[in-house]
C-alpha cells in the first residue's frame, strides 16, 4: 500500500543541443543518462534504475524549422533514442512507458515512467506550452507535463508537474529573465485534475512536486571595479572554475542565486550545489574544456525542484534529496554542456483515516507550501496570448521556411533570390510583346 511504498527516484537532463536537430546527440548516451542510474547504487544492495525520467531540450532544431512547427520528426527520433538508452543502461534491464511529450518551436519535453512501479498508476495526464518571446511568440518559452499517480499516501495520490523553459539571454538582461518567469506561472496553466475539487485552471504550483529546469539563461555578473591592472571579469570568472572551492565563491555572483534569494524568482524552489562542477556555458564547439572569450562562463542550465512537504519557513532546505547533480563536458556540439540530477523523493505522507476517506470521495491531493505574500495567479488572458504568439510564430516559421528553401539552406540567399525572381518577373510582364504584321491583299 502506499503508506510502506519507498521514495520515487526521479532522474532529469536538460541540454540546449544550438539548433542541431538530429545531430545534436551522440548515438550513445551513456555519459548523460547512465551515470546517475549507478549513483543510486548506494540506496541499495543492487543498483536501482528511476521511476521517472524527464528530459528536456532546447533549440532542438533550427528556428524557421521550430517557428513553422515542424518539429515531430525529430521529437519522434528523439524518443526513440531516449527510451532505447535508458533501458539499455538501466541495471536490472527495466522498461519504460513515455508518458507524455510537449513541444513549443525550439524548446521539448519528454517524460518517462517505469513499467514495474509508476507507469501502471499514471493518470490525468496533461501537457502545455507558453511563449516568451516578442509577442508571446515561442522563440523562448516553457513547455509543461503534470499527470497524477495513484495510491501514493492516499488514494488520490499525488500530484507531479515538469516544466522545461528557455529564458531570455544575454547578461544585461536579468529583469526580462524574471519576467519571463513570471510570464510562465501565469500562463503555463494546467486544467484541474479529474478529482480535484477546485476545478478553477491551475498553475505550475498546483501540484504535489515540482520540477523547473532548462536553459534559464541567468548570467555570473561580476561586479565592474576600478581601472588599474585588473585582467577582465570573464578571464578572472576562467580563473576561477579549476577547484571546488574557487567555484563555490564563483556562486555568489550567480545572477539566478541572487535573485532567488531576494524572492524575486523560482519562489518556493531549491537547488542542489551546482557549483561542483563548471559553468555549463559559453563553450567553443567541438571542444570539451575550452570557453568562447565572447561571453563569461556561468551556470545557464539549471535543475530545481519543490515537494508539498518542503516548508516555507526554511527557505534553504528540501525534502528532496539531490543524489547527484552534474554537467557532461563530453558532448561538444553545442556551445552549453548537457546537466543532469538524480532526485530522491520524500516518501509520501500518510493519509488519516479521516483524510482518506475525504480523498477517496473529493479528491483532495497535497499540493507546495509557499509563502504568504506569494500568491501565483492565473492570467485570465493567457490562452489568448499563446495563440496570439502560436499566430505569428506559424507566420513567420513558413516564411523563412520558404526563404530558406528558395535560397538551398541560406534565408539570407532565398531573400537575394527571391527579390531576383520578383524583378525578372516584374521586367517580363512590362517588356512590350512584337505584334506580328498582317498580310494584305
Amino acid at each position: 500500500m502506499a503508506q510502506t511504498e519507498e521514495r520515487l527516484l526521479v532522474q532529469i537532463g536538460t541540454y540546449n543541443t544550438n539548433l542541431q536537430a538530429g545531430a545534436g546527440l551522440p548515438q550513445d548516451l551513456v555519459d548523460w543518462l547512465s551515470p546517475t542510474l549507478h549513483v543510486s547504487s548506494f540506496l541499495s544492495k543492487n543498483p536501482r534504475a528511476p521511476d521517472i525520467v524527464a528530459i528536456g531540450f532546447q533549440e532542438l532544431l533550427p528556428l524557421h524549422l521550430g517557428l513553422a512547427g515542424l518539429s515531430d520528426a525529430v521529437v519522434k527520433e528523439r524518443d526513440v533514442h531516449i527510451r532505447t538508452q535508458i533501458e539499455a543502461h538501466a541495471p536490472n534491464h527495466e522498461s519504460y512507458s513515455l508518458v507524455a511529450k510537449a513541444v513549443n518551436v525550439g524548446v521539448a519535453l519528454l517524460v518517462y515512467t517505469r513499467d514495474d512501479t509508476v507507469a501502471r498508476r499514471v493518470c490525468d495526464v496533461q501537457t502545455q506550452w507558453t511563449g516568451c518571446g516578442p509577442a508571446y511568440m515561442g522563440n523562448k518559452g516553457a513547455v509543461g507535463v503534470r499527470f497524477r499517480v495513484r495510491d501514493r499516501g492516499s488514494k488520490a495520490g499525488e500530484v507531479f508537474t515538469f516544466v522545461c523553459a528557455h529564458l531570455t539571454a544575454h547578461e544585461p538582461y536579468l529583469v526580462n529573465r524574471i519576467a519571463d518567469y513570471n510570464h510562465i506561472v501565469r500562463t503555463l496553466l494546467f486544467a484541474p485534475m479529474s478529482t480535484s475539487v477546485d476545478q478553477r485552471v491551475a498553475t505550475i504550483y498546483s501540484t504535489s512536486h515540482l520540477f523547473f529546469f532548462g536553459d534559464l539563461n541567468f548570467r555570473v555578473s561580476m561586479p565592474p571595479r576600478s581601472l588599474g591592472n585588473e585582467r577582465p571579469l570573464h578571464e578572472e570568472a576562467l580563473s576561477m572554475l579549476n577547484d571546488e572551492k574557487s567555484r563555490e565563491a564563483l556562486k555568489e555572483f550567480d545572477q539566478l542565486r541572487r535573485a532567488w534569494r531576494d524572492g524575486r524568482v523560482f519562489v518556493g524552489l531549491k537547488e542542489g550545489p551546482f557549483w561542483t562542477f563548471k559553468c555549463t556555458y559559453k563553450y567553443k564547439l567541438g571542444e570539451i574544456d575550452k570557453y568562447s572569450s565572447k561571453r563569461s562562463p556561468s551556470w545557464t542550465d539549471r535543475i530545481l525542484y519543490a515537494t508539498y512537504t518542503d516548508s516555507p519557513a526554511s527557505p534553504e532546505h528540501s525534502n528532496i534529496s539531490n543524489i547527484s547533480y552534474t554537467s557532461v563536458p563530453s558532448y561538444t556540439t553545442s556551445d552549453h554542456k548537457p546537466v543532469v540530477s538524480m532526485l530522491l523523493l520524500p516518501p509520501p505522507v500518510p493519509a488519516t483515516s479521516d483524510e482518506s476517506e475525504f480523498s477517496e470521495t473529493q479528491g483532495r491531493t497535497p499540493t507546495l507550501q509557499l509563502p504568504s505574500a506569494y500568491v501565483p495567479t492565473p492570467d485570465p488572458l493567457a490562452t489568448l496570448k499563446r495563440y496570439i504568439g502560436r499566430m505569428l510564430d506559424r507566420i513567420i516559421g513558413y516564411i523563412w521556411a520558404l526563404l530558406t528553401l528558395l535560397g538551398a539552406g541560406s534565408a539570407v540567399v532565398g531573400i537575394f533570390n527571391f527579390f531576383c525572381g520578383y524583378a525578372a518577373w516584374r521586367w517580363w510582364w512590362k517588356t512590350p510583346t512584337a505584334v506580328a504584321p498582317v498580310a494584305v491583299g
